[in-house]
C-alpha cells in the first residue's frame, strides 16, 4: 500500500532529514516539523522540486500541548494523513548521580514524553480514519541497558519500543500499522564522536530505514548487518557475553 501523505518529525537534520530527502525523490507529499524552522524552511525549499507537497511546522515535542495542534495542522494542509515517522530525538546524558540530572531528565522528556504526545496525536488521527502506519524509531540502545552516559537514553527508547509493542499487540486486526525502528550506530550529530568500526555513513542507513519503513516491518533492526544478529545477541545472550556488544 503506497502511503502518500507523510509527517516526519525532528526533521530539520540527521535521520530526519535524510528520509525527508528519500521521500522527496520517491514523490510524497512531506509535512516537516523540528524545533529550527529556519531549516525546515530552507530543506523544504530543496524538496519541492522532487516531492508533491512540502508543509513545514514549528514543533518543541516537549510542548506536548502543541504537538496534536501541530499534526493536525499539517494533516490538514497534506490533506489527510498516512504515516507518521517519530524521529524527534536527543541523544543528551551523563552517568547517573554525578551531578548532571538535568541532562538525564531533557533525554527522557524528549524521547520518551515526547514521544508518547506524538503517538497520542497520530493515533488519534489513524482511528478516527479507521487507517494509517506509525513508524516510531527508536535505537539498538533500547535492547538492553546502555552504561554510563547512555542510560538514560537507552531507557528512553526501551520505553518507546514498549509503547511500539503494546499498541501492535492492540491493532494487530486492523488497518493500522505499527513499524519499530533499532537503528545502530549511523552517522548522525547523536552519533558524532563515537569510534566503532559498526559505524554506517548516513545515506546507507537512511536508505535501510526508508527500505523498511515502506515494507511496513514490525520490527527491524537497521541496516540489517550487523545489526539484526547483534540485537538478538543483546536480548537473549547471557549478561557475561552480551556486555561484550555494547
Amino acid at each position: 500500500m503506497l502511503r502518500e501523505k507523510i509527517i516526519i518529525t525532528g526533521a530539520s537534520s540527521g535521520l530526519g532529514e535524510g528520509m525527508a530527502r528519500e521521500f522527496a525523490a520517491r514523490g510524497r507529499s512531506l509535512g516537516l516539523a523540528a524545533r529550527r524552522l529556519d531549516r525546515l524552511d530552507e530543506l523544504a525549499g530543496e524538496l519541492r522540486s522532487q516531492a508533491k507537497q512540502v508543509a513545514i511546522s514549528k514543533l518543541d515535542v516537549t510542548n506536548v500541548e502543541s504537538v496534536p495542534v501541530v499534526f493536525d495542522a499539517l494533516a490538514d494542509e497534506l490533506g489527510g494523513l498516512d504515516r507518521v515517522i517519530v524521529n524527534a530525538g536527543l541523544g543528551k546524558g551523563a552517568p547517573i548521580g554525578t551531578g548532571h540530572a538535568a541532562a538525564n531528565i531533557e533525554t527522557i522528556e524528549t524521547n520518551l514524553v515526547g514521544a508518547l504526545a506524538q503517538i497520542e496525536a497520530a493515533m488519534s488521527i489513524f482511528r478516527k480514519q479507521n487507517a494509517g502506519h506509525l513508524v516510531l524509531v527508536s535505537s539498538m540502545s533500547a535492547v538492553r541497558g546502555m552504561p554510563k552516559a547512555q542510560a538514560a537514553y537507552s531507557a528512553s527508547k526501551a520505553g518507546l519500543s514498549a509503547l511500539g509493542q503494546g499498541l501492535q499487540a492492540e491493532m494487530a486486526r486492523t488497518p493500522i500499522k505499527v513499524t519499530v525502528l533499532l537503528p545502530g550506530y549511523i552517522e548522525t550529530d547523536i552519533n558524532r564522536g563515537v569510534k566503532t568500526s559498526m559505524m554506517t555513513d548516513t545515506d546507507t542507513g537512511v536508505k535501510a530505514m526508508v527500505a523498511a519503513i515502506e515494507a511496513e516491518r514490525t520490527r527491524a533492526a537497521v541496516p540489517s548487518w550487523p545489526w539484526t544478529p547483534i540485537s538478538w545477541g543483546l536480548k537473549f545472550l547471557p549478561d557475561a557475553l552480551s556486555s561484550k556488544l555494547i
